[in-house]
């Protein structure tokens, strides 16, 4: 038998097999390496677009460990892979706020179109599904902290801005539709602002951004006047989250939001990266010539809208499973810099 008909029959006879769409980037690569350490069969699907091949590259020697480079788009592949598995962890997008603005057609068509072929496929086999959703879909609530049954409020479909967080509300309406029809077994979780090493700044990701800047010794840039606040969550944390999410059976068919409460203004944490990396130093005042204000629509487009707050109320998901986040932002800030640190030594 050669090694892939052996790989077929042997993740087939067993229990514990994940499907993991996006698997190449960078919440998916640490999600395959903690399912991998937990014993399961782990086949990744990625088209490489904004994933990477170097964060998965440490796992493609494990014998349990398979790797597809193609769009979810390809429904003879996905069909393969899903009949394989028994939990697909949707976690395919287009992300990241530059991403969005720059590319809105992408960004509709990749998660509307890709979640539907997702579940689509899914229902053949009736395999589970995990499905990624965002704290964007809480659009300009005020409400906070956010509640998984507020109700939600957009902004104009004029400003692109807003069509990330409308493609995912379709996406979580569609997979609660199939489980409502069909009985296909849906989670959906809404991960808030997730942090830590493989992450970079390169489509707006904040702390990575100012990591990389503090660390070039070129001043920090601060949207606005960076009042904005934002909660951090550890990448370990939201996988750990995701996988428990998966493994219970008190989770089919809800919704769960998936985030740190520890909320911090964007000023801070750059004032809070700048001291971590020049610990010798003063802790930087807000008029710092380390710090640099943009106005949002010089960083993005004009009449870009932001969220004020973004803070999640985690009491559903402590409930049902138990869960709650380990790291604080210290210890996300220090993994992060250490990190590309590392990164920066060894180019």
């Amino acid at each position: 038998m050669d090694s892939q008909n052996e790989y077929l029959y042997r993740a087939a006879t067993h229990s514990k097999h994940a499907l993991i769409t996006g698997g190449a980037g960078f919440i998916g690569s640490h999600l395959a390496e903690i399912l991998l350490k937990r014993g399961y069969w782990v086949t990744v699907i990625d088209d490489l677009s904004t994933g990477r091949f170097e964060n998965i590259a440490h796992l493609v020697e494990n014998p349990r460990f398979k790797f597809a480079i193609d769009t979810i788009m390809n429904e003879v592949v996905m069909d393969r892979l899903v009949s394989e598995c028994e939990t697909i962890y949707h976690l395919a997008a287009a992300v990241g706020v530059r991403l969005i603005v720059e590319r809105p057609v992408h960004t509709i068509q990749t998660n509307v179109m890709g979640t539907e072929a997702v579940l689509r496929i899914a229902r053949r086999y009736q395999a589970k599904v995990m499905i990624a959703s965002t704290s964007e879909v809480y659009g300009k609530g005020n409400h906070v902290p956010f509640r998984e049954d507020d109700d939600i409020v957009l902004g104009p479909t004029s400003r692109s801005r807003w069509s990330y967080a409308a493609t995912k509300m379709v996406d979580e309406f569609h997979g609660l539709a199939y489980y409502e029809k069909y009985n296909l077994p849906i989670v959906i979780f809404r991960l808030f602002n997730t942090v830590g090493p493989r992450q970079t700044g390169q489509y707006g990701m904040v702390i990575p951004r100012f990591v990389e800047q503090a660390l070039s010794g070129i001043p920090l840039t601060v949207y606005a006047d960076g009042s904005q606040s934002r909660c951090f969550m550890h990448v370990q944390d939201a996988v750990d989250a995701i996988i428990s999410l998966a493994e219970s059976e008190k989770t089919i068919g809800k919704v769960f939001n998936v985030g740190s409460t520890e909320e911090v203004t964007i000023l801070d944490l750059a004032r809070k990266v700048i001291k971590m990396i020049n610990a010798e130093d003063k802790l930087p005042s807000p008029n710092d010539e380390r710090i640099q204000y943009i106005p949002y629509e010089e960083a993005y487009t004009k009449g870009f809208e932001d969220m004020k707050r973004r803070v999640p109320d985690i009491q559903k998901i402590q409930t049902v499973i138990g869960w709650r986040p380990k790291k604080n932002l210290d210890q996300v800030l220090a993994d992060v810099i250490d990190s590309l640190n590392a990164q920066k030594f060894t180019k």
